[in-house]
Parts: C-alpha cells; structure tokens; sequence
C-alpha cells in the first residue's frame, strides 16, 4: 500500500511538474492598440429606456476634449447582459470609447424577425438622449458596430436604413463569428435586407475561429457577396486560430468573443421600470415558436459565461478592433491592413514561440475557406521527460516484484 502512494505521488508530481514548466501565453499588451495603457480609470455604467427594451451605456467618467468614437455593441441572440461581453466593453470605454449595447431582444418574449427595427430605435433613443451629455459626447462621424453571432446580420440590416433613420452610418462592422441568419422568412433566424444599400465607404470585417469554422464561413461568404455595393477593396475575411503550445492552450470556439466580467452584470445597471400595460388597451402580444432560444443558442449563452479573457481578447480582438477603427475612421481600405504585419500578429509564448497569426484576406469573387498561415509548431507535451519517466517505471518495476 505504502510503495502504491509513493508510486501515485511521484507519478503526479511528474505530471504537474511538467505542466508547471509550460510555455505561457502572451499577456495583454502595456501599450498601443489591445494594451493596458489606459488613460481613464472609471467607467460610467448607465443605460437609456427601460428594463425590457433599453441600451446599456458605457463612457470613460471624464470630460472629453472632443467627441467620443461611438461603438455599438450587438450581442448574440440571447446573450441579452452586457457582462458577458464585460472585459472587450471595458477595454473600450477605457480607451475612450462611447459604447452602447442595445438590448433589442428580451428573452423569449421577441422575434428575431423584429430584432433589426428595434435596434434602430434603440440606437437613435440613445444617441439623442447623450448629445447634451458633456461626458458621453458622441461623435456621430466615428461610428462603428461590433456584432457578435447574430448579431452580426443585426448589424448590417441597421447600416443599411441609417439613410432613412436616425442612426448614424458605420464606418466599420466588425463582424464576429456570424451566423443566425435565415434563409427565408419559414426559418428561424435573423433575414438579411437589402445589404446593397450598405454605404460604399464601409469598411466591412468578418472574423471566425477556427473551431468549427464552416458555418461562420459561409456566413461571410454570403454577406460579402451580398453587400454588393462594398467594394472589395473594403472587404476583410479573417480567422482566429487556436495554439496548444503551451499552457493553457488557446480555443478559438463559436464563444471565443465572450469576456465576462461581473462588474458590467445588468442588473447593477439601473434602467428604468417598465410601464404598467394599461387594462383597456388590447393585448396583441403573441407567442410564437421562435421566441423560446433554441439548445445551441442556449449553449453558446452558457459558453460565453464560461469563456476565459486571454491572448484571443487581448491581440485577436481587442488589438485588431481598434487598429481596424482607426483605419476606418481615416478612409483607409481592407488592403492598408492586410499589408501591415501588427495587425495579425499574436505575439509570442513565454519560451518565445510565436502563436499563431490571425488570417487576413480580401475575398475574391467569393470568401476562400483555406486554412490560415502556419508557421512553425511544436504541440505541448504534457507528459514526464523521458528522464522522469525512466524514472518511475523503475520505480513500477520494483513495487511489481
């Protein structure tokens, strides 16, 4: 019994020493786009509308010199709480931005195929609401859209109305393992409108992991191609890709865009009370089958609570998102970026392994499904030495005699 714990412990001391001698990923930057360099401290957590229909509203508690870049925020179907996207909305209210996450879904009460309009209105009630605020300050001609999922389709059918809305024209829609979109108006998800009304001046990115990356995929390929009016100068498909080097690995999974950060829960964020429905008014709220999430939705809300903030957020994401902005903002087109060598670059693991680089490409004609650019690999080993494991097979040996 005494030589079976011996032989148990030693065994295990092997394995987490081997674990332990791990390469690590790269940590978020101190500077320049994705870092930790941030110029405000506190965030204002506020929001417009009510409980069930509002936006969730986030600045920096300082007072601006000039007009804050906008970014709205448009969560996958039923990941309704800001805080499961907490750590991305954080960084970029803390860089500066004025950023809004309309809910314009309340959970299993709403259709996907009202989601779009909703969001408009949202966006518009919000926007009007903050041009007075001498903190929020919004700059109505620095405007970008992030979507997540279905989110994504969201996104693009609100750029497509700004002419005949309230809602001011994006300049980039970073779009985020899309998906959620219908076929036709019998299917469950999020119909596209006519995406040609896009402004031509947009510069439109798709992003997908690689973990189960074909669904993501064709989304893009159909949104490119149906965004006609986009040239395709102004047109990006990228992929993340996941790197087991070292410890923990990196996961680029349908969830991999989620953050959590308790500090952005809805429920700390006070909106206001939705109003009593008045008796005399006819109730025409009707259920219907697409209310209630379907199992993968429910699971990818699950996941994004779950999902670690790590090398994918820092330099995948947020790094790419502000340098992608930046380059919108100044009329630059999708080649500026796919030439520049920071904005794939994914740093490298504590032994100086570098991780592997995002994918960035202008479609041709059609969004190519190759695989993304490899460099050199070595998988983690989390297994003994040869050395150690020597060592405890003498150590087997001798209990077994």
């Amino acid at each position: 019994m005494r030589r079976s714990l011996t032989t148990f412990v030693l065994l295990a001391s092997c394995l987490s020493a081997a674990t332990a001698s791990a390469a690590t990923p790269p940590k978020q930057p101190e500077q320049g786009p994705g870092g930790s360099d941030y110029a405000i401290a506190d965030v204002v957590k506020t929001g417009t509308g009510t409980v069930a229909s509002g936006s969730y509203v986030f600045y920096g508690n300082d007072t601006p010199s000039a007009p804050r870049p906008v970014v709205v925020f448009f969560h996958s179907w039923g990941a309704v709480n800001p805080a499961l996207y907490g750590g991305f909305i954080d960084h970029l209210a803390r860089k500066g931005y004025l950023v809004i996450f309309p809910r314009f879904q309340e959970v299993n009460r709403s259709r996907p195929a009202d989601a779009s309009v909703r969001a408009e209105e949202l966006i518009a009630e919000a926007l009007a609401s903050l041009t007075d605020n001498p903190q929020a300050r919004p700059d109505s001609a620095r405007v970008a859209f992030i979507g997540h999922s279905a989110g994504v389709p969201i996104a693009l059918n609100v750029a497509t109305g700004v002419s005949q809305s309230d809602v001011p024209a994006p300049k980039l829609v970073f779009g985020l393992v899309p998906g959620g979109i219908a076929s036709n108006e019998k299917e469950r998800g999020i119909m596209l409108r006519d995406l040609s009304a896009i402004d031509p001046s947009t510069l439109l990115i798709t992003m997908s992991g690689d973990r189960e990356h074909l669904p993501s995929d064709r989304a893009s390929r159909r949104i490119f191609e149906a965004a006609s009016a986009v040239p395709t100068a102004r047109k990006l498909f990228m992929r993340a890709s996941s790197d087991d080097h070292g410890y923990p690995a990196l996961t680029a999974t349908l969830a991999f865009p989620g953050s959590p950060k308790a500090a952005y829960d809805a429920a700390a964020i006070k909106l206001q009370p939705d109003l009593p429905r008045d008796p005399k008014q006819k109730n025409t709220w009707k259920w219907s089958a697409d209310m209630a999430l379907s199992g993968p939705q429910t699971i990818l809300t699950q996941q994004l609570g779950n999902n670690p903030t790590d090398t994918l957020d820092y330099l995948a994401l947020w790094k790419t998102f502000e340098i992608a902005a930046d380059a919108a903002f100044a009329g630059k087109d999708a080649a500026a970026l796919a030439r520049d060598p920071k904005f794939v670059d994914m740093g490298n693991w504590s032994d100086g392994w570098p991780v592997r680089r995002l994918s960035a490409q202008m479609p041709k004609g059609e969004v190519q499904e190759e695989k993304p650019e490899r460099g050199p690999r070595r998988r983690l080993n989390l297994g003994p030495t040869e050395s150690q494991q020597g060592a405890v097979n003498d150590l087997v040996k001798q209990f077994r005699s």
